[in-house]
């Protein structure tokens, strides 16, 4: 399994360029991609290396050898030995999400390798960690190398990976595992999706992990979960597409959030939004008193024309007021950004 985003087209093709032809595994892929454009990055990676590419049909079975790929504006899950093509709930404002397709194949526990590439944010990050969490194996391409280096550093810093490479590392750490794993007989894939949570699923998760990653994949698929709001606390922030209930989900260090109607939040990516809708409600706010200079301002120039002295001063001594409270609305969004901080001004802070 394969994700990233901003900058992972660069490694993707290295990756595809260094496999060999027999490579024993199937290759899926989901990079962040437009859901409003087709996508030509089955056409891109065929041409790039030996092996065969397609974009992924709905029910499609896996073949060793070859690659798979996301369609725009939709989920893409590994069901069992299958591909599941949905338009379940975005997760991380993401459709087709990194997460969704981890989480999916972590049920083939160690038959399952996840490998997350340059991008933004964290999206990615929690599949990883099912992965891992389920036997499988994490690999992160260096965030030194990386275009955009922070999911990669989220993911090294809330999962516990087995290898950090550079891009051109990739194909050979790949090739070991896979044959390794056909060696010892874990080349086939885990039980579907649509089968209850077992032991067998995700051998090394608790009963509570494995109920809930469950109902995940259910939401996922584009099914209605409504248990999902009694399997974790519940949080005291809303949803911020859907204004939605939303619980807290804690897996290992990672800290996610999801709604009741599914659609689903890194910390990360929610402070992200968070961050976003307190500046645009600030800029929100600085118009609303900039219209209010406007109208007392030509509201005392009438009451000045006709007369009204105490009545004009009153308004000239609000207009006053009000341009002050402008001024420091737009200090605040323009001068220090304590309000409305940037990934990389918190990053600097954080060292």
């Amino acid at each position: 399994m394969i994700g990233g985003s901003a900058g992972a087209l660069e490694p993707l093709l290295h990756l595809v360029q260094g496999l060999e032809a027999g490579f024993p595994a199937a290759l899926v892929v989901v990079i962040h991609m437009p859901p409003d454009q087709p996508s030509a990055l089955a056409g891109i990676l065929e041409r790039a290396g030996p092996l065969p590419a397609e974009q992924a049909r709905d029910g499609l079975l896996t073949l060793p050898g070859r690659i798979y790929t996301a369609v725009p504006g939709h989920h893409l899950l590994l069901d069992g030995s299958r591909l599941k093509v949905s338009l379940g709930p975005r997760e991380n404002h993401a459709r087709p999400s990194i997460d969704v397709l981890f989480r999916s194949a972590a049920r083939g526990g160690p038959g399952t390798a996840g490998v997350l590439l340059s991008g933004g944010l964290d999206d990615g990050v929690s599949g990883l960690w099912a992965i891992r969490r389920s036997g499988g194996r994490a690999l992160v391409q260096h965030p030194e190398e990386a275009e955009s280096p922070e999911m990669p550093l989220n993911a090294v810093r809330q999962v516990d990976v087995h290898e950090i490479l550079r891009a051109a590392q990739l194909p050979a750490a790949l090739t070991t595992w896979a044959w390794e794993r056909r060696a010892q007989g874990t080349g086939d894939a885990g039980p579907g999706t649509t089968e209850p949570p077992s032991r067998q699923g995700w051998p090394n998760m608790n009963e509570d992990e494995r109920r809930r990653l469950h109902t995940e994949l259910q939401i996922a698929a584009g099914r209605d979960a409504p248990e999902l709001l009694g399997q974790a606390p519940l949080s005291p922030m809303t949803c911020p597409e859907c204004h939605g209930v939303m619980v807290q989900i804690t897996e290992g260090a990672t800290l996610r959030f999801r709604c009741h109607t599914g659609h689903a939040f890194t910390a990360g990516t929610l402070i992200a939004e968070l961050r976003r809708a307190a500046e645009e409600s600030l800029w929100s706010g600085l118009r609303t008193l900039r219209e209010k200079q406007f109208l007392l301002e030509h509201l005392g120039q009438q009451f000045s024309t006709t007369g009204q002295a105490a009545e004009a001063a009153a308004l000239r001594s609000e207009l006053g007021r009000t341009a002050r409270c402008a001024a420091t609305l737009r200090e605040t969004l323009l001068g220090d950004h304590t309000c409305v901080a940037s990934p990389s001004d918190l990053d600097r802070e954080n060292g």
